[in-house]
């Protein structure tokens, strides 16, 4: 056959005047099959002839239309043309655009699809231009009117094509493929900013402008998000800031900051209500926090830390809105709270809303003019409060302020101890001993715990204790300073375990691999909740030569020679001793009298010695028969009684006071166990709180649900109820914890319910999020997608609430993961994983499983696997390109919930496990950030995509741009071929 040359056709065509369906068949009867249109340039061939004289040739044009609309030729081919003076030529190529503007798609490989996605790019390049010439030539009066007429035609199209999301998602995808043509874009639309000053109508205008701030929309077109306006109430938050406040105040404040911005984010909170909501949980812990430590804490917590945190909340971006405005806000919110201000007031003694708005002002969070503004108005409300001002409340001092105080002086005395004090230790110790006066020693504590100093004052104590830094002193003066010293901080360091944690105490590493004495007691011999020591341990049997020495020093002397003493030895040495006493006394070989005066010199002059012989009684006890029990518990009566001599050593009834404290928390357990009751001298000190919360013969799994059942009725979670769910937690395991209140959710049937649940199910969660996330995500969802019988329970709206809380529960842990955060609290719990995610998804050979042989590629090469051309595995994802590592527990946790994910949306029968998954699908979208590269979809498959699409309300560009990650080439003809089959 002869190929003719495309010109030579054209211009035959047009000589002999074919119509356009004559043409067709002709063409296809002269060029032979299989040569795509394109290459042949058709459309440039037909554009140039059909443009040759001043006005279009509407032959040939009609060629070029039959072309489009046959799709024998696409359209960047119209864009060679830029001759925008030919006014009839520029109309008879904006009708044609007519023809696709708002009907775009293509259904052809992901290839085309990107091809098309740059089509678009080109034409609204194309269109900008020819609008800005236009813009620039009705400035001339002659020409005036036509140009207007010109440019309201071209401003037609492009607010036509922009008005379709579908366009916008497809240029979207263009601008991150070629970014040199976006700029382009850039540079035409500050051309047609520019001209468009001198336009007097208004109403072109008004229709520019609309569609140049449509195009400044594109790149940001994900990270739109409304604020909830419909509600005041946060219980997340509040729930958050209680559990931080209770449980965590030793707790850097950068986690809690990004877990609050997470919720912030989740919930979508207006700023103003977010801070409020903060402030309201701080007010509440300070009302219900029980006497004593709990409340000290609570009033560093929110006077000292919370100023803090809202520091670090004001860094990050707050949109339009300045941070200072929007904390003014929250308090005149907090003003209208008159009842929940005045019982704090009344709480504390004093003008709280005060102190607080002084404190913000400091840390530059409120501007003077509305401090002056916001205290004017909470006196003039504590006018009408009487019963604030009671003469008995006169004489107390209010803790906010002494809080406000110890925060200095923590400083000071951190300065005083870094000092050399081995020539004269007497004024180290006066410090010490004023610290030990009143409630100042839990004051500083607590000051110190909430600033982030807490770890350096320990490590300051356990400097104290260690030997080397007081020389063996030669006059009995300077052996009882010794003594005291030692004394001092060892009890110090045990009230600081007992109220903060031990992990506040524990180094990292110690240099030259050397544990303190200290350490060494507390990890191997100190008695806390939870931990069982071992009676018989080698940490308690010291050298026998010491241990007889000092049997016989503490029997046969009336008083202990402080002189000889190396205090670390003695505390080491004590507990074999008391075991040889105790035998001693079971065997009648020593008489109550002589016992008693061997307790009295236990506890006479250093307290230490009897809190190291009460630790290992309370672990000897709990290995005796209940018959065996009497002696050891009595010896335990005598060490904890004071000895009012007046031989005692300096600030002993203070030091008395700190023993009874450590000596009743050491005690609890092995008491309430043997049913025994000793009378703690406490003189001031508080009982222990949120102590023994369970009800004696109820079993866990009630009280579980009346504990949950209670809060969701009240809407909030209080601090008594955070505790006793931590307490749940511990003792039924993760697994039971985590499914037991999942069915409580499951059970819920009114929408304003469920969705309080999954607001407090979440806060609840944060207790051990991490764990609590692999259970939920990795055995309990599992389990009920796949099991028919249980698809009922995921109807609307239970179904809805779980899959809200599935997501956020795996963004937060995600998000905090990779930052290796976890708290102090959680670190200590032991790690019972329900099931080893290793055996779960094997990831060696020796146990194949189909979901690892999935998961892990050998293609290591991204750039393989992000070649077009690769024949897309079933579980390709993101993740996998970003070379995630599958070793993690989550990670891969994650992935095996979206390969299950994706075999429901491809399986042949739906039901509600299939709404659960669009539910899941669409929240994940809701909860995105704009470019979130490492969010959790990225371990979706990218074969789901086109799966989720089918789904009505899943088949939005917003939704496929939101779930595809755009930074990866392969992700990009994902979501192109996706949207352009919208």
């Amino acid at each position: 056959m002869k190929v003719v040359n495309l010109k030579q056709a054209i211009l035959q065509a047009w000589k002999e005047r074919w119509s356009d369906y004559q043409w067709a068949i002709n063409m296809k009867r002269f060029f032979p099959r299989g040569a795509t249109w394109d290459i042949l340039n058709l459309a440039e061939a037909l554009l140039e002839q059909a443009m040759i004289g001043p006005s279009p040739n509407p032959l040939i044009l009609s060629y070029l239309k039959y072309a489009i609309s046959s799709q024998v030729t696409t359209l960047p081919a119209l864009l060679g043309f830029d001759d925008f003076s030919r006014d009839l030529c520029v109309q008879s190529l904006l009708e044609i655009m007519d023809m696709f503007c708002d009907r775009l798609s293509c259904h052809g490989k992901a290839e085309e699809c990107i091809g098309l996605c740059r089509a678009l790019m080109s034409a609204l390049n194309w269109l900008l231009r020819c609008a800005a010439f236009y813009t620039e030539k009705v400035k001339e009066t002659l020409e005036q009117a036509a140009a207007e007429s010109q440019l309201k035609m071209c401003l037609e199209r492009l607010g036509k094509m922009l008005s379709s999301t579908k366009n916008r998602a497809l240029i979207h995808i263009a601008k991150l493929e070629e970014t040199s043509s976006w700029s382009a874009v850039e540079q035409s639309l500050v051309k047609l900013g520019e001209n468009l000053n001198s336009l007097s109508n208004s109403p072109l205008r008004s229709r520019a402008d609309d569609c140049i701030s449509l195009i400044k929309s594109i790149p940001t077109m994900l990270s739109v998000h409304s604020e909830q306006l419909n509600k005041t109430g946060f219980p997340t938050v509040h729930a958050v800031v209680l559990l931080e406040g209770t449980m965590n105040l030793t707790g850097e404040t950068q986690p809690l900051v990004e877990q609050l911005m997470m919720v912030k984010r989740m919930q979508r909170i207006p700023s103003p209500l977010f801070v409020l909501e903060i402030w309201k949980a701080c007010f509440v812990g300070l009302i219900e926090s029980p006497e004593g430590t709990e409340e000290l804490k609570w009033t560093a917590f929110t006077f000292l830390k919370i100023p803090q945190v809202l520091v670090k909340l004001k860094k990050y971006p707050q949109g339009e809105k300045d941070f200072t405005e929007d904390v003014n806000c929250a308090f005149e919110f907090l003003l209208k709270l008159t009842p929940l201000l005045d019982k704090a007031d009344q709480r504390c003694n004093c003008n709280c809303m005060d102190l607080l708005l002084q404190e913000c002002s400091k840390q530059g969070l409120l501007s003077e003019a509305n401090m002056d503004n916001l205290i004017e108005k909470r006196a003039a409300d504590r006018e009408h409060a009487p019963h604030l001002k009671s003469a008995e409340n006169a004489n107390i001092q209010p803790n906010p302020g002494l809080i406000l105080r110890a925060e200095p002086t923590v400083t000071n005395i951190l300065k005083t101890m870094d000092a050399d004090h081995s020539k004269s230790p007497e004024g180290l110790l006066g410090v010490l001993g004023h610290m030990l006066s009143g409630k100042s020693l839990d004051l500083l504590l607590a000051a110190a715990a909430a600033t982030g100093k807490l770890k350096s004052f320990a490590r300051k104590f356990i400097k104290l204790g260690i030997p080397k830094v007081f020389f063996p002193p030669p006059s009995a003066k300077g052996a009882s300073v010794r003594a005291l010293l030692f004394d001092i901080s060892f009890l110090m360091l045990c009230h600081v375990a007992q109220t903060y944690g031990s992990e506040v105490i524990l180094s990292e590493s110690s240099p030259a691999g050397e544990v303190p004495f200290f350490e060494t007691w507390m990890l191997t011999c100190m008695p806390e909740e939870g931990k069982i020591l071992n009676p018989d341990h080698p940490c308690f049997r010291p050298d026998s030569t010491k241990v007889e020495s000092l049997v016989a020093l503490l029997n046969n002397s009336s008083e202990m020679k402080l002189v000889q003493m190396k205090w670390h030895e003695v505390c080491l040495s004590i507990s074999a001793a008391i075991l040889e006493i105790l035998n001693a006394w079971e065997n009648s070989v020593l008489t109550f009298e002589s016992i008693q005066k061997i307790t009295d010199n236990i506890k006479g002059k250093v307290c230490s010695m009897a809190v190291c012989a009460v630790a290992w009684l309370v672990a000897h006890v709990r290995m005796l028969g209940l018959d065996e029990r009497e002696k050891s518990l009595q010896m335990i009566r005598q060490l904890a009684t004071p000895l009012y001599g007046e031989n005692t050593l300096q600030f002993y009834n203070e030091r008395v006071v700190i023993m009874s404290s450590i000596l009743e928390h050491m005690c609890a357990d092995v008491l309430q166990q043997t049913a025994t009751q000793i009378k703690f001298p406490s003189m001031g000190m508080d009982t222990i709180p949120y102590w023994n919360l369970l009800p004696p013969k109820k079993p866990i799994k009630e009280v579980l649900t009346s504990v949950f059942t209670k809060v969701l009725e009240k809407g909030w979670v209080d601090s008594h109820s955070i505790h006793i769910f931590d307490t749940l937690l511990h003792m039924g395991g993760v697994y039971w914890f985590c499914n037991n209140l999942v069915k409580e959710l499951l059970k819920e049937t009114r929408k304003e319910h469920t969705l309080r649940a999954v607001e407090l199910l979440y806060a609840i969660f944060c207790l051990d999020m991490q764990q609590l996330t692999l259970t939920l995500l990795g055995h309990i969802l599992p389990n009920l997608l796949t099991d028919s019988s249980k698809w009922h329970t995921l109807m609307d709206p239970p179904g809805k609430a779980l899959a809200k809380l599935s997501v956020w529960c795996a963004l937060s842990s995600y998000s905090s993961h990779n930052k290796g955060q976890a708290s102090a609290r959680q670190k200590k719990r032991h790690r019972e994983d329900i099931e080893d995610y290793i055996s779960l998804f094997p990831l060696d050979d020796t146990q194949p499983s189909k979901l690892m042989r999935l998961l892990s590629s050998n293609e290591e090469d991204a750039n393989i696997l992000s070649s077009p051309n690769r024949s897309m595995s079933s579980s390709l994802s993101a993740s996998q390109l970003h070379t995630v590592s599958m070793r993690d527990p989550l990670n891969r946790v994650l992935a095996n919930l979206f390969l299950l994910i994706s075999s429901i949306l491809g399986a042949k029968t739906a039901g509600t496990h299939t709404q659960f998954v669009q539910w899941f699908m669409e929240e994940c979208v809701d909860c995105l950030e704009q470019g979130s590269r490492g969010s959790i979809l990225q371990f979706m498959p990218f074969t789901m995509v086109s799966e989720l699409v089918k789904v009505s309300t899943m088949s939005s560009p917003k939704i496929v741009l939101a779930i595809t990650d755009l930074s990866l080439p392969l992700g990009r003809r994902v979501a192109a071929k996706a949207i352009a089959a919208l």
